[in-house]
């Protein structure tokens, strides 16, 4: 997606963010696994925007830490005095930009590409608004300021909630705060906005009234009230990770996989999933995941950073995180545990495993129990295991070590060497046998119990 006109996008991110009650920054809570402000710049990126200024206030060393390599330029607001304030802090950065400009809040992380498009194409329809502002009608209109427009969203009036008479109360139409503007305007309009008001702060919503005084029109184009939801609490966090919830899965649906008890399936912003993918109850996907087609991802698993082919299997209780890769028809089963690991397809470790730092090659079998000591508490090392090989249960294979193709490790080995393909490979104490020694054992501890207890 795209807009025919040059594009800067100024960003809300100064506030203090106190009701967050944290020491991360308001707009860096992860939203389905990704900073909420994050969100907001992706869907930005998506419109080719050429310039995205960030302003900054408390906090900023966290946001623009964060946000290094995004292509942001960042702008201070101290102090911080009203909206209007804050957007005239980007007005350095963009003195010689000649556009069109968004204005976005950081904390409203969800404003789509497409409403962002259609705010930009309002403002070059034939009438030529000064302000283009996006309005949204919430269930319960509360006390958000409301919009007066006419039939073709021609702004009328502008009024708080608390300056609002009865008949502007009833309006459901409200004002998100978020506005485009040509840059040639944005500038002088802020110029004039007063701060007569109790708080003695400058507020962006004015820029509309002072060009409706100038002769000059304002139009409101509407969002779905998701979008527009601002994030000043952690409960609100919830709730709008909730609804972004609900819409991801009404969406894998959709496109044709089985959840099979929705609500408790856990999505991350950049979660894949193909056709015909089953998802049982209580599974979580971390950020990274990619799955094909036919995969079945049994209940109370947790994936991240991982990528399944076709036909795998996982779980139940199965845990892949970063790295793993799991192969066409492969299964990870119960209590697996897989990091950095490649599974060949074919391959299963089926029970109370742990394989990091692998190669597994295709239709390997990984025993019960088994092993990779990847880790010395200084290093890992990498451990690979060929094609049809067969791994015994309670296994511990110590880094670095090559299993050759077919070979078969005998239940309870400790192997520290390579084994050759097609070779059987033992590695445990020689089982050793003492007739009646446990008959005995047991009656002279039960004796000693017997005599302690007539004490």
């Amino acid at each position: 997606m795209s807009v025919d006109y040059p594009l800067a996008a100024i960003i809300l991110a100064a506030g203090k963010g106190t009701r967050m009650k944290s020491d991360l920054h308001k707009v860096l809570h992860p939203l389905a696994g990704h900073p909420m402000v994050a969100h907001l710049l992706g869907n930005l990126d998506s419109l080719d925007v050429a310039r995205k200024i960030i302003v900054t206030g408390s906090g900023r060393e966290q946001v623009e830490a964060a946000l290094a390599g995004t292509g942001a330029d960042f702008a201070t607001q101290e102090p911080q005095l009203g909206t209007a304030h804050a957007v005239q802090q980007a007005q350095a950065a963009l003195k010689d930009f000649v556009g069109d400009v968004l204005i976005m809040f950081g904390d409203v992380p969800l404003v789509s590409a497409d409403t962002m498009a259609r705010m930009i194409e309002r403002l070059h329809a034939d009438d030529s608004p000064a302000v283009v502002v996006l309005g949204f009608r919430p269930e319960d209109a509360l006390a958000y300021g409301r919009i007066v427009a006419d039939e073709d969203g021609r702004i009328v009036k502008m009024v708080e909630y608390k300056d609002a008479n009865s008949a502007e109360r009833a309006v459901n139409l409200c004002n998100s705060g978020l506005m485009a503007l040509r840059a040639d305007d944005l500038w002088p309009l802020l110029d004039r906005v007063g701060n007569d008001n109790a708080a003695k702060e400058y507020y962006l919503p004015d820029v509309v009234m002072i060009a409706l005084a100038d002769g000059r029109s304002s139009a409101v184009i509407e969002a779905a009230a998701y979008e527009v939801a601002g994030i000043n609490s952690r409960a609100e966090l919830a709730i709008v990770e909730r609804a972004w919830q609900d819409r991801r899965r009404q969406q894998a649906m959709a496109d044709g996989a089985t959840l099979i008890a929705p609500e408790t399936v856990w999505f991350s912003h950049d979660t894949v999933i193909g056709r015909d993918v089953v998802i049982e109850p209580q599974v979580f996907f971390g950020p990274g995941v990619t799955i094909a087609d036919n995969v079945t991802i049994h209940g109370f698993s947790h994936i991240e950073g991982a990528t399944i082919a076709a036909g795998a299997e996982v779980g139940p209780y199965a845990r892949l995180r970063p790295g793993a890769k799991i192969g066409e028809k492969a299964k990870i089963g119960n209590f697996v545990e897989v990091k950095n690991a490649t599974f060949g397809a074919g391959a299963k470790a089926n029970h109370l495993s742990y394989i990091g730092d692998a190669d597994v090659g295709e239709k390997a079998n990984i025993g019960a129990g088994t092993i990779t000591c990847n880790y010395d508490g200084f290093f890992k090392y990498k451990t690979v295991i060929g094609k049809h090989a067969f791994i015994g249960s309670n296994s511990a294979l110590v880094a670095p070590v090559n299993i050759g193709e077919g070979a078969i490790i005998g239940a309870g080995s400790v192997l520290t060497r390579n084994v050759e393909a097609g070779s059987l490979a033992v590695a445990r104490g020689e089982q050793s046998e003492h007739s009646g020694w446990a008959t005995r054992f047991r009656k002279a501890m039960q004796a000693k119990k017997d005599a302690a207890k007539a004490k």
